[in-house]
């Protein structure tokens, strides 16, 4: 029997994450409603077929359009999610990534909404871990305001599951890359590489570059969203008995990754090494195992993810120049 179409919302559906997790809901037959405020996000990444609706999720306005359309699924993709301006201005922080996660839950248990799918970060909560890769039961101990927020943000949401019923998943994602990343970001690493060895300028390293992340590709990024759309989650209680990491369980260093992107450029303009930046985690990789038992599994390499990033980036570049 076919799978009734479901009325979903996707926050931040203009963002690099959020405008592929809305692609995939509609190729499922989904109907989707698109909330951004375009303050990072890009209209040109929303979805033509879903209905988009510029507003901040802070807004008054949330409630009616929850009232309004009555979501099945809620995806929280819309945050602030720069380390460095939460660390400058922790009260902004704060403001949307809390004030806004609290207005969308209480929209969501007002009309029934039967899944909620938060995005949270396996690079932040768990600060600097003694475990690697790092287990979804690893101590929380989040060392910016940003990981202070979305560490907050499942408590919250264990919460209003216990003392509301609001059924949740959280997704903490490890390093996100793909097409639509902004190269403007801390986080976008790849893309900034791409683009300067598409300019043929030397790749910024900062420290020894032996730092490792775990690099996951946006597509199975996508794949654990829509896998935690409909799973059946039990009646586990606690923070991690409803949290999924994201990645792949491998570290990559900055050196191997800036290699690896080299080789698919076929040129190596040279590398500038400079000191490291104070703060940074040195190492940051996922256990995957839980969400793996689930039935989710990586589907791309490190080098066929950055192929398609590579290729995605020289074909816009190209575009805004013809």
């Amino acid at each position: 029997m076919p799978r009734s179409k479901r009325r979903v919302l996707v926050t931040g559906g203009a963002g690099f994450i959020g405008s592929h997790v809305a692609d995939a809901y509609l190729a499922a037959g989904d109907t989707v409603w698109v909330v951004d405020n375009l303050s990072t996000g890009r209209r040109e990444n929303i979805p033509k077929r879903a209905e988009f609706v510029e507003m901040d999720i802070r807004a008054e306005e949330v409630r009616n359009l929850f009232r309004e359309v009555r979501f099945d699924v809620v995806n929280h993709h819309a945050a602030q999610i720069d380390v460095r301006v939460s660390v400058l201005d922790p009260a902004k922080d704060a403001s949307i990534n809390l004030l806004g996660l609290l207005n969308l839950t209480e929209a969501a248990i007002e009309v029934g909404t039967g899944r909620f799918v938060y995005v949270s970060s396996g690079g932040v909560v768990y600060g600097e871990p003694e475990q690697i890769p790092t287990p979804e039961t690893a101590p929380k101990l989040p060392m910016s305001p940003y990981g202070v927020t979305k560490l907050t943000g499942e408590h919250y949401l264990n919460y209003y599951r216990k003392v509301r019923g609001l059924e949740y998943v959280a997704l903490r994602y490890s390093n996100v890359f793909g097409p639509r990343q902004d190269p403007h970001g801390e986080a976008g690493v790849v893309a900034i590489f791409c683009n300067r060895l598409l300019s043929g300028e030397q790749l910024t390293i900062f420290g020894d570059g032996e730092q490792t992340r775990d690099h996951v590709f946006v597509r199975d990024v996508v794949a654990a969203n829509m896998l935690a759309s409909s799973i059946d989650m039990g009646n586990g209680v606690g923070l991690d008995a409803r949290a999924f990491n994201v990645g792949t369980g491998v570290g990559t260093s900055v050196n191997r990754l800036a290699g690896a992107l080299e080789a698919v450029a076929g040129r190596a303009p040279g590398r500038d090494y400079k000191p490291e930046r104070p703060g940074e985690l040195r190492h940051s990789t996922l256990e995957a195992s839980l969400l793996r038992s689930r039935g989710w599994s990586p589907a791309f390499t490190l080098e066929q993810g950055l192929r398609e990033t590579y290729d995605h980036i020289a074909a816009k570049r190209a575009g805004a120049k013809s």
